[in-house]
């Protein structure tokens, strides 16, 4: 089996890496191939690769190059991670915004508009790249924002999934707070990539008794605690949504924060230098307890699962993946993307029945997705209106004068990665 990893330089590697060593029962990888342009980045991350699969005693061959094509040749799967920009982009992505009053975030908002338009025409070639070499790979999409990425991938026909690390972080909280194992519990998780909500912690599966309302009761402080909102929220709602949903839920106060300390974006920038620094010692064989700070917790857990299942080697039997809708959620149209459980196998994912959900959650979904489409729309064909169009239509915009600023903000920051400006 091989694999390859496109942004394979990332300082996120080693914890991919990590679970292909640990996991390798599951995903018997024989060849893995990180691609990468940063040839001085991607010689550390796969030196340190090397030396974890050495050191867990996994046979196979890591492969690096800074070649697309020579490096998705052959593979059976391709996983996209990559940042066009770098963190100097996701630096502006978060700032920007927040002149004209607006949350600065790297996937959702302007910023994530901004990242999207950059994003998905390059992703698009290197797909399209992938299918001229080997038509019968899987894509992988960890890429940001994985809602719009995955949705331009699956309208241009391409064999892809989204996936995320939210719903896997929950139930490895849950399984802990519960005293379980992490397969003995299943989500109730629904919605958009970056807004889910928790409605149903289910013992087993997807017919197994629901211990949210007992998770809450007893361990709904410490919960709200992480999501940084209120307990008394999470009593009312009787879901646990995504932290993500905090800049929609708490939009003003998440500003006056963002306004008073370092962007993420530094910080992530000063611990990627501290990481390479790291990997570049030939004593590290094993991933940095560093890495844990710098996010993607449980990626590489989920990615094996996920490349598991779609190569037909195992896997857990229901994953939470982006896929289109085709009537799961009939208040989203079919060709929406949306994050669910899926019984994942060799011809993709198939999503479970949801329940009907709550109008409060299906309106802010209807919303973001209509935003989704509009953001699609601007990314494959360009120009201020289209842009100026998604940004009036975001819940975390939509008013016009916030619409006009941020549009002529995003274009003057983002000029050397737009074709069309």
């Amino acid at each position: 089996m091989k694999l390859t990893v496109v942004g394979g330089g990332s300082t996120y590697t080693p914890e991919l890496i990590d679970g292909f060593a640990r996991l390798r029962d599951t995903l018997p990888v024989e060849e893995l191939v990180l691609v990468d342009p940063a040839a001085e980045r991607l010689e550390l991350v796969g030196g340190l690769a090397r030396r974890i699969f050495a050191r867990q005693g996994h046979d196979g061959r890591i492969v690096t190059t800074s070649d697309l094509d020579a490096g998705v040749d052959g593979a059976d799967a391709v996983l996209l991670q990559l940042r066009v920009g770098g963190q100097a982009a996701r630096q502006q992505d978060e700032t920007w915004p927040l002149e004209c009053g607006c949350v600065g975030q790297e996937t959702t908002g302007a910023g994530g508009l901004a990242k999207a338009l950059r994003t998905v025409p390059v992703v698009l070639d290197i797909a399209e790249r992938v299918r001229r070499t080997n038509p019968d790979a899987w894509i992988i999409d960890f890429t940001n924002p994985v809602g719009i990425v995955t949705r331009a991938l699956l309208q241009a026909g391409h064999k892809a999934v989204g996936l995320c690390n939210v719903a896997i972080g929950f139930q490895r909280k849950f399984a802990g707070l519960l005293g379980l194992t992490p397969s003995d519990v299943h989500l109730d998780h629904v919605g958009l990539n970056h807004l889910t909500w928790e409605t149903g912690v289910r013992l087993g599966g997807p017919e197994g008794e629901d211990v949210l309302p007992k998770l809450l009761g007893e361990h709904g402080e410490a919960i709200a605690g992480d999501l940084h909102l209120p307990r008394t929220l999470l009593d009312r709602l009787g879901v646990v949504p995504s932290y993500y949903l905090r800049y929609f839920y708490a939009h003003d106060e998440v500003v006056r924060e963002l306004g008073t300390k370092p962007s993420r974006a530094a910080e992530v920038a000063a611990m990627e230098e501290q990481l390479l620094r790291m990997y570049g010692d030939p004593a590290l064989d094993e991933k940095p307890e560093l890495l844990a700070k710098r996010g993607g917790a449980y990626y590489s857990e989920a990615a094996v699962d996920l490349a598991a299942g779609l190569l037909g080697g195992g896997g857990s039997p229901y994953q939470v993946v982006n896929t289109l809708n085709r009537g799961t959620l009939p208040f989203l149209p079919d060709d929406a993307v949306i994050e669910v459980q899926a019984a994942v196998g060799p011809k993709g994912p198939t999503p479970l029945a949801v329940p009907a959900v709550d109008p409060l959650f299906a309106g802010l979904m209807a919303n973001v997705t209509a935003y989704e489409d509009l953001a699609l729309t601007a990314a494959l064909r360009g120009g201020r209106d289209l842009v100026f169009k998604a940004l009036l239509a975001h819940p975390l915009v939509g008013q016009y004068a916030y619409a006009e600023g941020l549009t002529d903000r995003l274009i003057a920051h983002n000029r050397e990665h737009l074709a069309w400006a």
